[in-house]
């Protein structure tokens, strides 16, 4: 009798402990679940936020993209500015279209890289001079892409009696800052819609654990038969 009621007691402590450990990972599971949801929310609520926030700024400056700013009419000036080989030319039609969104914002840009370039004749702004050469500066003196670096073959301004700067290099600087600003733009609208993707795929995540703790764990226990 006593054998017997050790074996009981050994049983029943065994089924508890399997039952707690059930139990731990029944609401372990739930709980990774909620947590993946959550996280899957607010990622999400997050990337809608960011890509509004995009749009509302661009929408802000008033972008309107120009006449010219088609695939075929940008490659027709291209060519008759004799730009040749020119890298990534734009494939989106924005012309008389609002620069409201990271698209545009990126297709809008790759434009204006063109027209700087027909601007400059071809050349980047690393292949242009600081200051506005003199007539008879050396050839040695002139960079690849006109002007010159050396202050002593520069034109001076007869109010500051400072050498001129080289325009078509400035007008790079301008083009830079402005690329750069809508590029980032773009870039900040492809991360918002990257955080709604994995939004999504943590809200399915967490669905799928808690169905899992659910269909695994979270069974009715049967009562043991009578002997």
């Amino acid at each position: 009798m006593s054998t017997i009621t050790a074996d009981h007691r050994v049983t029943h402590a065994a089924r508890t402990k399997s039952e707690l450990l059930r139990k731990l990972l029944e609401w372990g599971g739930f709980g990774a679940g909620a947590i993946l949801i959550a996280f899957g929310v607010v990622a999400i609520a997050m990337g809608f936020s960011g890509r509004a926030t995009v749009a509302d700024s661009l929408k802000l400056e008033k972008i309107v993209g120009s006449a010219d700013m088609t695939p075929a009419l940008i490659a027709k000036e291209a060519k008759d500015a004799g730009l040749t080989n020119v890298a990534n030319m734009p494939t989106v039609d924005v012309a008389g279209k609002a620069i409201d969104n990271g698209a545009r914002a990126r297709a809008f840009a790759s434009y204006m890289r063109i027209h700087a370039l027909e601007a400059s004749g071809g050349f980047t702004y690393a292949q242009m001079g600081r200051f506005t050469a003199k007539p008879d500066a050396p050839k040695a003196e002139l960079a690849v892409g006109g002007g010159t670096d050396n202050p002593q073959f520069a034109v001076i301004d007869a109010a500051s009696k400072q050498p001129v700067a080289n325009g078509v290099r400035n007008l790079w600087v301008t083009e830079t800052a402005l690329t750069t600003a809508l590029n980032t733009s773009y870039m900040a609208d492809r991360l918002g819609l990257f955080g709604i993707v994995v939004g999504i795929a943590l809200l399915l995540s967490g669905i799928g654990f808690i169905v899992l703790a659910f269909a695994a764990l979270h069974r009715t226990k049967v009562a043991a038969p009578l002997i």
